[in-house]
């Protein structure tokens, strides 16, 4: 009898164990399928747009975090991209900014998805002691995920960008100026959340710019996204009000 409840029990346990294992082999199956759609950056594009700011460097270093650089340095800027989003197709963003007096900092996010490495900005400004003030920001998902790091280190940055996005993080208590940037024709931002999110920010640090005829998207140079709304103006365009209303914002 002793024998036959042991055997039972390990028969109990071999189905528990295969049982496990086959929801893990189904979560990583999904977890995959998922990551492996997404956004590609248009390359010929990026290329035509960087030939454009001959005074831009790029050069890329660990971590595969892509540095920008123009012929001065007033403050840097480390962006993450949104999700599911390949990181390079925010090259046309980061030359911009750099071209206007930012180091500018794009960094590359496991399976492009910002929430599985939120912390991505820990250790990027040491890297750069000359730079003195710095700023960070994200696009969608990314952009959430750099206001959930600022909450915590808000004495690191004199500011956040936003842009079609929103914080989920309460950064009232901080001196972080939040600048916002949508366009007109989105349609993938969540409104409802985003006016809620505004109560998030430190009171009279709020700047809001809505690109006319701008669209979720076109922050960066990738396919239309899903469920977006309809442009009438290009990406380039975009991303120079971006850039023309955050360094007017800031005073840079």
């Amino acid at each position: 009898m002793k024998t036959n409840a042991k055997t039972k029990t390990k028969k109990g346990l071999l189905i528990a164990l295969i049982s496990i294992l086959g929801v893990a082999v189904i979560a990583a199956s999904a977890f995959f399928i998922y990551t492996g759609v997404y956004y590609h950056a248009d390359g010929e594009a990026i290329k035509a747009y960087l030939a454009e700011k001959p005074t831009v460097t790029k050069e890329t270093i660990s971590g595969g975090v892509e540095v920008f650089r123009g012929e001065e340095v007033k403050a840097g800027l480390i962006f993450y991209p949104g999700g599911k989003v390949e990181y390079n197709a925010y090259e046309p963003l980061m030359a911009a900014f750099a071209e206007r007096g930012y180091l500018g900092l794009l960094v590359k996010m496991p399976f492009n998805l910002a929430v599985l490495k939120p912390n991505a900005a820990s250790g990027l400004r040491e890297k750069f002691p000359e730079v003195t003030e710095w700023y960070i920001g994200g696009h969608s998902l990314g952009g959430s995920m750099a206001a959930h790091y600022a909450s915590a280190h808000a004495g690191d940055f004199a500011g956040l960008l936003l842009l079609g996005s929103y914080a989920a993080d309460d950064l009232s208590g901080t001196e972080l100026d939040v600048i916002s940037v949508y366009g007109s024709e989105y349609r993938v931002m969540k409104r409802d959340k985003y006016e809620a999110s505004k109560a998030y920010y430190p009171e009279g640090r709020f700047f809001e710019c809505v690109v006319e005829g701008g669209c979720h998207g076109h922050f960066g140079f990738y396919g239309a996204q899903k469920g977006d709304g309809s442009p009438s103006v290009d990406r380039a365009t975009q991303i120079k009000v971006t850039v023309d209303f955050f360094t007017a914002t800031v005073g840079r």
